[in-house]
């Protein structure tokens, strides 16, 4: 009996006209290809095959994994924004097929993190934009974290303060300053992250800023910078004299 993913909906635009993988000649099948040749060899679309393992009656796996891409005009980013249940609107892929893609992307994600250095001096607003990416790219909602410096300006700690809907997150001061002041902070950049791409802050975000300002001046514990973070750029208050 066919599984639920093999049962998928076809859809209703056209899709490519091929034949199963194992028609393949050998050496042209995702997984013998990758033995045969290496990992660099396949295209997006045959690594994507090898993970979802099977298509449907009438499309190959590297069609299915063509489709997905097309979907989202071969942008890898893209994909791995798309959630659960997005995936599952593509021919023969059912929930399994989608998460295991989702845990395929996400490990890529962790890797790009694991691969910062283990200890960041933080010298202009690029430097705050490249030591957070690894934490919010991707992000479908809106997080606060609050970056933590020694007085070399070397980032002792980056912390999750809150974590929101699309729209925007709460970040209590209360919060923000206890973490500073437990990890002996000399000073401290604010990041927030806008799902939508917009890098303009809002009044909500000015106003928050002057208010951590304020607060940071009290207790001696300044804010350097607050930085909006979105997956194609920033805005520093900073850099545009806000702050």
């Amino acid at each position: 009996m066919d599984s639920p993913d093999q049962l998928a909906e076809e859809p209703a635009y056209s899709v490519p006209t091929s034949f199963g993988i194992k028609s393949w000649a050998e050496e042209d099948r995702p997984r013998e290809k990758l033995m045969a040749k290496g990992r660099a060899a396949l295209s997006d679309a045959e690594l994507l095959a090898i993970l979802i393992g099977s298509g449907t009656t009438k499309l190959s796996a590297v069609d299915v994994g063509m489709l997905m891409l097309k979907a989202v005009d071969n942008d890898l980013n893209e994909l791995a924004r798309q959630s659960v249940k997005q995936l599952c609107r593509h021919p023969g892929i059912g929930e399994a097929k989608a998460i295991t893609v989702v845990a395929a992307l996400e490990l890529g994600r962790r890797r790009k993190e694991a691969d910062a250095p283990a200890k960041v001096t933080i010298t202009c607003s690029r430097d705050i934009y490249n030591a957070i990416r690894p934490h919010l790219m991707d992000l479908p909602h809106e997080e606060f974290w609050v970056v933590i410096l020694n007085r070399a300006n070397v980032v002792m700690r980056k912390i999750a303060i809150s974590q929101g809907g699309v729209a925007g997150t709460v970040a209590d001061p209360k919060m923000i300053f206890k973490e500073a002041l437990e990890n002996l902070a000399s000073s401290l950049i604010l990041v927030h992250n806008h799902p939508s791409g917009n890098r303009q802050p809002s009044a909500a975000d000015i106003a928050l800023t002057k208010k951590l300002k304020s607060a940071g001046q009290f207790l001696d514990l300044p804010i350097l910078d607050h930085l909006i973070y979105t997956d194609n750029g920033y805005y520093s208050f900073a850099d545009e004299g806000m702050l």
